[in-house]
């Protein structure tokens, strides 16, 4: 899978190789976002740094893609709006896919890249974990 970087991007594809889920937060206002940008949807400050997340969160929205446009990503499959606990939001992929209703508790799992980046996906958290 192809997934471009950028300047703006490349420290946060640095921990993925780490296996480190990160957020943008802003030095002048306190707000996280995600994905990283070069200034703050909050305040427009440019004080930008990464910082860590616990990797959980529930299902805000999602879709199941039964046609796919990649060789690579197999339908059918679910994109959701993951709400991350300490506020971001992230589009990704959840699995299992028989299991994925919003509002259910998710967890942050690993994808390989080929280039040794890794992509952020999410897997439902049983009930009893």
């Amino acid at each position: 899978m192809n997934v471009p970087e950028d300047e703006t991007t490349r420290q946060w594809w640095d921990e993925t190789r780490a296996r480190r889920l990160t957020v943008q937060r802003c030095g002048s206002c306190g707000h996280l976002q995600h994905y990283p940008r070069p200034v703050c949807l909050s305040c427009g400050g440019q004080a930008l740094s990464l910082v860590p997340v616990a990797g959980t969160g529930v299902v805000e929205t999602f879709t199941v893609v039964r046609r796919t446009a990649y060789e690579d990503l197999p339908a059918p499959y679910v994109v959701a709006v993951v709400a991350l606990t300490e506020g971001p939001r992230l589009l990704t992929n959840v699995t299992p896919l028989d299991a994925v209703a919003i509002g259910r508790a998710v967890r942050v799992d690993w994808r390989p890249l080929d280039d040794g980046r890794n992509l952020p996906v999410f897997v439902i958290v049983a009930m009893e974990e």
